[in-house]
């Protein structure tokens, strides 16, 4: 049994399919069929049983048999119950006696022999008509056993009409051919349905094994409960089919109710994943409000068919990815660093290498001392005025990165940033350090295009002092328009006209947004923008205010 049972769990779809419609087919055959034999070996028998009863009552009646029987006239009685036999389907008629002596039978040289069976006294002796199975002098037989009254009323004789029981079975083998007939094309109809049915699953089951399917299935649990981003899918009625559980995390939705099989109407009554639904368009990176949380949200229609049956939405927290967008840039700007370091350098060495050749020394040791004179002295005042390695490595970069660009970044002397909190993350600095100096980069490579001989100065300073972190930073070029002012921290937003700008002093006022901090963007007396950044040491937690505080004059 086991081992049947292991061969059925190994089989493939198809002829499990097969094997258990012919089992239940098989299984359903043979007690139908038991019991549908039994019917009609119960009701043949049972209406053979009333046809010999009733023509025996029949034949009991006749008054040419009552006479016959008084005179005891043989002829007159054999002769009129072969008679009656012949046109009827019945196998023998027995008139007897009281005595049990037979007056007609179906063999000439039984009459006026004694009766076999003993099935008679019924009739004789309480003179009821019953139906009674025996086994007479021609073997088995259905019998209908009636009395046979004088004119008085007394019972003189007894009429047996009967029905062999051979024909009785072979009878019912008809019947049984006939049923086993009918289980072997039900058989057969089975196994072509179970085809049909077995290759319909296998189409829509893309061909998988249910063994399959479940593994797929568990490993689609497991990848909706690693992935970082929130996943919901809707079926074609609306109804939550798979949610995991960043997304009740992220959502701040109900952790103790079972989700699955609710209307996301209910669960969601802010989300427009319906639109999609109808639409059948796929939405990629969607910046919606939900739940009250600024999310960024991938949708994706599901078809089959060509027709639309859900929908399958992920997404994430806007700030996630905006602190993402930031690292990004971070990277790029140690990127640009590296480069813009190794082209210097590089140029550098090509002229050393070139005034060695020439046997120029002193020229070459003077380019090495100018060279390493400006950069020393950066790397002296950043080791003693900001310790964090991180935002001093971002500063002498910019510092290289200027020089390349033939600018100057000159850091005050006075500068101190010694106090950066732990709570203020470093790659925030870095980004908002290194998005306003390339912006004051950019101002001055701008007005030097108009006026070569300007300045190319960029001054930064900065102060730890009192209970704000100061940056200020002053650019040589033409200032920012009054009309500007107002826009340039919005998304996409620059005074530039090439494609791609306009991001970085957004990056700047959401830093800013999260740190709680302020900025001031002035013109200054002798040309140029100036710009100002407070960073609180220690921000007031219970202020959610989306606003930043812009100082402009």
């Amino acid at each position: 049994m086991i081992k049947i049972t292991n061969l059925f769990t190994q089989a493939r779809l198809q002829t499990r399919i097969m094997l258990a419609l012919i089992l239940v087919v098989l299984l359903q055959a043979i007690i139908s069929g038991s019991f549908t034999l039994r019917y009609i070996e119960v009701i043949l028998e049972q209406r053979i049983g009333e046809q010999a009863l009733q023509l025996s009552r029949v034949v009991s009646s006749l008054p040419q048999i009552r006479q016959g029987l008084i005179d005891r006239n043989v002829d007159q009685i054999q002769s009129l119950a072969e008679s009656i036999r012949s046109n009827t389907d019945a196998r023998f008629i027995v008139i007897g006696d009281l005595d049990g002596i037979r007056f007609s039978h179906p063999i000439p040289e039984r009459i006026g022999k004694k009766r076999v069976g003993g099935d008679n006294q019924r009739a004789i002796e309480k003179g009821e008509s019953y139906v009674s199975k025996a086994v007479g002098s021609l073997g088995p037989s259905m019998r209908g056993k009636s009395p046979i009254f004088d004119d008085t009323g007394k019972v003189i004789g007894v009429t047996s009409v009967g029905y062999m029981l051979d024909s009785v079975d072979e009878t019912i083998r008809g019947y049984q051919k006939s049923v086993i007939m009918i289980v072997v094309a039900s058989l057969f109809l089975s196994v072509l349905v179970g085809m049909a049915i077995s290759s319909h699953f296998k189409r829509i089951l893309f061909g998988l094994e249910p063994e399959e399917i479940a593994r797929l299935f568990e490993e689609r649990n497991a990848t909706l409960e690693t992935v970082r981003e929130g996943i919901i899918s809707i079926n074609s009625e609306g109804i939550i089919t798979t949610i995991n559980k960043t997304a009740v995390e992220t959502l701040n939705l109900p952790k103790d109710q079972t989700l699955t099989g609710q209307n996301i109407r209910q669960v969601l009554p802010d989300s427009d994943i319906l639109s999609t639904l109808e639409s059948g368009e796929p939405e990629h990176d969607k910046e919606v409000w939900i739940n009250g949380q600024s999310l960024i949200v991938n949708r994706l229609p599901v078809m089959v068919g060509g027709k639309t049956t859900g929908v399958v939405s992920s997404f994430r927290p806007k700030g996630e990815l905006e602190l993402l967008t930031r690292k990004l840039s971070h990277i790029e700007q140690y990127a640009d660093t590296l480069r813009s370091q190794s082209h210097e350098y590089a140029n550098k060495l090509h002229t050393i290498a070139g005034l060695i050749q020439i046997d120029a020394k002193d020229q070459a040791l003077e380019l090495i001392g100018q060279e390493s004179k400006g950069v020393q002295e950066l790397v002296h005042l950043l080791v003693d005025a900001v310790p964090d390695p991180i935002v001093a490595g971002c500063l002498l970069g910019k510092f290289n990165r200027a020089r390349e660009l033939g600018l100057e970044l000159v850091v005050d002397r006075e500068s101190h940033m010694e106090d950066i909190p732990e709570q203020i993350p470093r790659e925030s600095l870095v980004t908002l350090l290194g998005n306003l100096l390339d912006n004051a980069f950019e101002a001055t490579r701008l007005k030097l295009k108009q006026f070569p001989d300007g300045k190319r100065t960029i001054r930064l300073t900065m102060s730890d002092y009192g209970n704000d972190l100061i940056f200020e930073i002053d650019d040589s070029g033409e200032g920012i328009p009054l009309e500007d002012q107002q826009r340039i921290f919005e998304k996409g937003v620059s005074t530039k006209k090439e494609v791609g700008h306009g991001y970085g002093l957004f990056l700047v006022s959401t830093i800013l947004k999260e740190l709680h901090g302020q900025i001031s963007v002035q013109n200054h007396e002798s040309g140029g923008g100036r710009i100002i950044v407070y960073l609180p040491k220690k921000a007031d937690l219970k202020q959610k205010s989306a606003s930043i505080e812009r100082i402009i004059s």
